[in-house]
């Protein structure tokens, strides 16, 4: 019995260990309010307070400190600096921002540069009931968070000889994608004084979270034309907007960067303080990832990138730069990359390039997580409810281990049925341990009776019941998802309690179906398990609970059957 208390311990170990991660101060660290101010104070100067430069590819980290200058970020091969796209003199710029409207997005792109500087995902709520739209980039006073491109180096106009970041026209001041169209095209044109024509063109199409960003160069000078395309992620350490408080898990807020070599590796705020990234990479993506969404940065295929984080004062610049492309006079070329802003869905991060899928962590059973997510998913198309969708996932579960979980009924019905056997062998033997182990086991090969059958329904479950709390964590599909009554979002806890305190209940009514141990000790935890475990699960998701609940009903019908007609089945072998 010694082992059947362990494993019991074992149990309790497990859901204990998902509290305590609850509990973890580095949870919601504040950000420091001479931080934030600071951030603030940058933006509403636009300009930019750099601390290292970032040096582009065939240039040695010993020229780029040799040119290094307080209002630059980039390094050109030919040592030239390139002053940040953030950085402008232009003051008096009228029309500044442009809207553009799709079928998913509501964005702001600046005239200054050209960066997205906003973006609001029309599908998501900012919270629960809400009638505002879920900002994920942004570059407000308290929060900054924008995703930026430009041409540096020889010729660009991001160069730092510019003196300035350029100024774009376009046709209109807000676009929409209407009905019928699937296709949008934003072109905003800069020329610069040698007559170089320079389109930065934004395309964005109908149910996609993706934006195509290409420069179109037609040099009309006389001369050749060079520049290096750069994208780049930038954003404060602001926490995590859309990660709220959740028992156990803590989303991950950082850059995540991928290779052929290294198909995903994450950098927190931390590391991106202690290293700094300068690698070159072919086919591969750079990504910025908070709960449920991410901004990421996909090079074109077989394009050299290279790789790089840096600082422009409390801000986090991380990014790539191609090699230099060269011009021709009379010629014109076509450069850039796609970017993704939005959900994190398995579905379509597939679709934009390769391992960015896996930014959807389902932790280390992952390979139990993922099978139970897909077919959660797919009962989902058929109901359309993702709490329904829970309730059918655990009847195929059951279903699954009906075996196992009889198996265990059994014996656990023949033991309650040889109770008043242990009872007797306890006051023969109570004093001499290891002679009343010797004939509890005597009895228990007599009628058949695995001692640790009691534990194997819990322990089947632990697997399922953890990769289940991953998937409605990381899920962006359960955020904000109703079920039925008082339970409006299935991915946070019950607001009520009456979830946990059901399955509180229905755990006291399945343990009464058990049989007492004869150990007091062992005896005393399984009286307090359903307390413990009830206490455990106040905080945890809704639906995750509700798994749980109707997984004890579950059983109990089924152990119930099981008791009665082994006691039937004792009672006749006596008469």
């Amino acid at each position: 019995m010694d082992i059947q208390r362990i494993v019991l311990f074992a149990g309790l170990a497990v859901v204990s260990y998902l509290m305590v991660l609850a509990w973890n101060e580095d949870y919601h660290q504040p950000v420091p309010t001479e931080q934030v101010a600071e951030s603030s104070r940058i933006q509403a100067d636009n300009s930019s307070v750099g601390s290292d430069s970032m040096v582009l590819p065939g240039e040695s980290a010993q020229q780029s400190t040799a040119t290094n200058r307080a209002d630059e970020e980039f390094a050109t091969p030919e040592g030239e600096q390139s002053v940040s796209s953030m950085a402008s003199n232009n003051t008096n710029v009228t029309d500044q921002y442009i809207t553009v409207r799709t079928d998913v997005f509501d964005l702001v792109i600046d005239r200054v540069s050209g960066n997205l500087v906003k973006s609001s995902l029309l599908a998501y709520d900012k919270t629960l009931n809400g009638n505002e739209s879920l900002t994920l980039l942004n570059n407000t006073e308290n929060r900054f968070y924008v995703l930026e491109s430009g041409l540096i180096g020889q010729n660009g106009p991001d160069s730092a000889k510019n003196g300035q970041a350029p100024v774009y026209n376009t046709d209109a001041t807000s676009y929409e994608l209407t009905e019928g169209e699937n296709e949008l095209t934003v072109n905003l044109v800069h020329t610069m004084e040698n007559g170089v024509r320079i389109t930065k063109r934004y395309q964005f199409e109908r149910d996609s979270y993706e934006i195509d960003v290409r420069y179109l160069i037609d040099n009309q000078s006389s001369e050749n034309w060079q520049a290096n395309f750069t994208g780049k992620i930038v954003r404060d350490q602001a926490p995590d907007p859309t990660s709220g408080p959740s028992m156990g898990i803590k989303a991950f807020l950082g850059l995540v960067t991928s290779s052929p070599e290294d198909p995903y590796e994450k950098f927190d705020f931390g590391d991106l303080e202690e290293t700094r990234i300068n690698q070159t990479v072919t086919n591969g993506w750079m990504a910025f990832l908070q709960h449920y969404f991410l901004a990421a940065w996909v090079p074109e295929r077989d394009q050299p990138a290279q790789f790089q984080t840096t600082r422009r004062g409390p801000l986090h610049v991380m990014g790539f730069v191609y090699p230099a492309t060269t011009v021709a006079p009379g010629e014109t070329t076509e450069i850039g990359a796609r970017a993704y802003v939005g959900p994190k869905i398995i579905d379509r991060l597939e679709a934009v390039a390769p391992n960015l899928d896996r930014t959807v962590d389902f932790g280390w059973l992952f390979f139990i997580s993922l099978p139970l997510f897909i077919i959660m998913e797919w009962f989902h198309s058929l109901v359309g409810n993702w709490g329904v969708s829970i309730i059918l996932l655990t009847v195929l579960v059951k279903a699954v281990f009906f075996k196992l979980s009889a198996t265990s009924y059994r014996s656990m019905g023949r033991m309650r049925a040889v109770a008043p056997q242990l009872t007797r062998l306890k006051e023969l033997y109570g004093d001499d341990r290891q002679r009343m182990s010797q004939e509890m086991m005597a009895l228990y090969k007599k009628e058949k009776i695995n001692p640790l059958g009691g534990c194997l329904p819990i322990l089947v479950q632990m697997p399922v019941f953890i990769s289940l709390y991953w998937v409605l964590f990381e899920s962006v599909q359960l955020r904000h998802a109703p079920f039925m009554l008082w339970i409006h979002d299935l991915s946070v806890m019950d607001p009520y309690f009456i979830l946990p305190i059901l399955m509180g209940a229905s755990m006291m009514l399945q343990m009464s179906l058990n049989p007492t141990p004869p150990d007091p000790m062992q005896a005393k935890i399984m009286k307090l398990m359903p307390v413990v475990f009830t206490i455990f699960f106040l905080w945890f998701p809704a639906g995750l609970v509700l798994y749980w609940l109707v997984n004890n009903i579950l059983s109990i019908s089924q152990q119930w059957y099981i008791t009665r007609k082994i006691e039937a089945e004792m009672a006749t072998k006596k008469h």
